[in-house]
């Protein structure tokens, strides 16, 4: 009878919400742009996620409609092979950054930070190319294009 309350133990270990789950907070919620200007937007994380590997697990994807997420950015800084200059990623610790120099049209979509550093697991040898299955919502920001105002 022992081996029931093991496994319920083990279990608890992986219970999303339970101590040490790392909260990211993403800003703006929405974010309207202009083509061809700069646009930037925040991930800041409840707690460091700097590995004991000295590895930062912080990923940045793209969604647009109808289509599985992108993995734009991984490891904070590193682009995937494909995504233009114009994308860049920087931070450390808790404060993240993705830039946009200039936003092209193809730009427009919900932008997801995702932290692999204290869950779920992560892959040291390839970073993942899929969004990987969350238990949470993510935090997300919506890019579109903005109204233009005019004087007279």
């Amino acid at each position: 009878m022992r081996f029931p309350a093991q496994l319920l133990g083990l279990l608890m270990l992986w219970i999303p919400g339970s101590s040490g789950e790392v909260v990211l907070t993403q800003t703006p919620g929405s974010l309207p742009v202009t083509l061809g200007q700069p646009a930037s937007i925040s991930c800041r994380a409840s707690q460091s996620l700097l590995h004991s590997n000295g590895n930062t697990y912080l990923s940045w994807f793209l969604q647009k409609p109808g289509q599985p997420p992108r993995l734009l950015i991984h490891l904070v800084s590193n682009r995937e092979s494909g995504v233009p200059e114009r994308f860049s990623g920087s931070g450390s610790g808790t404060d993240f950054t993705l830039r946009i120099s200039r936003v092209e049209a193809e730009d427009i979509g919900v932008y997801y930070c995702y932290q692999g550093t204290h869950y779920p697991p992560h892959s040291d040898s390839a970073p993942n190319t899929n969004l990987p299955p969350v238990t949470a919502p993510l935090p997300t920001c919506a890019v579109g294009l903005g109204s233009r105002h005019r004087t007279s």
